[in-house]
């Protein structure tokens, strides 16, 4: 779960303030060394956040279909998604309009050909779409508001049996997010533990 580090600006925030300034860092994800380029302005510009981390090594992705990355950042989630499975076409949404530059450069620095990135808020970009799966480290610090419209809006965006995938702080988040995953879904589990985060899926059922 996105938290905010310092100053007044969250990164869920359509254009930012800061200048940017521009750096490639590298991480090894999913048996892959990928690239990413960040900047200012955007979460976690200095490494790949160790919440992302843990969701990315753990993420259950469908054998083929359509995949949303919500509040994608840069892109890590989704491009790593796209790159383990050629077969998924994976989305990328966020409302940061200089992320979202950063994840299409990022598309390309690392080869995946199955990714896009789209600006906007949640899941106006995507209205019309069905999803497989939907993942998200949420970002926090755009409110609490915010990260409930990711949970509750979901389902009009998933198909029957597909899966929301969220990372949260086992002891900032978990309570809050079960509880809102137990309303929208009437289900979860746990799909990981590590690092004082867990990885809680629920899945699209009789809606």
């Amino acid at each position: 779960m996105h938290c905010k580090r310092g100053g007044a600006e969250h990164y869920f925030t359509p254009e930012p303030k800061s200048k940017p300034e521009l750096r490639l860092i590298s991480a090894y994800l999913r048996g892959r060394r990928f690239q990413f380029l960040t900047s200012a302005g955007v979460f976690s510009k200095n490494r790949v956040d160790l919440g992302t981390r843990v969701l990315v090594k753990h993420m259950i992705l469908p054998d083929r279909g359509y995949i949303l990355d919500i509040g994608c950042g840069y892109g890590v989630i989704g491009i790593v998604a796209a790159a383990s499975n050629p077969n998924i076409h994976v989305v990328m949404v966020d409302i940061n309009r200089r992320a979202v530059n950063l994840a299409k450069r990022n598309i390309k620095i690392n080869g995946v050909i199955n990714a896009e990135a789209r600006c906007g808020n949640l899941y106006e970009p995507v209205k019309g779409m069905v999803f497989e799966c939907i993942l998200s480290n949420p970002p926090i610090s755009a409110g609490l508001a915010t990260v409930k419209a990711i949970v509750a809006e979901a389902p009009k965006y998933m198909s029957d049996g597909g899966t929301l995938q969220v990372v949260v702080k086992s002891k900032v988040g978990r309570e809050r997010f079960t509880q809102m995953l137990k309303e929208t879904f009437g289900n979860f589990t746990v799909i990981a533990r590590e690092s004082g985060y867990r990885v809680l899926m629920a899945e699209k059922k009789g809606f």
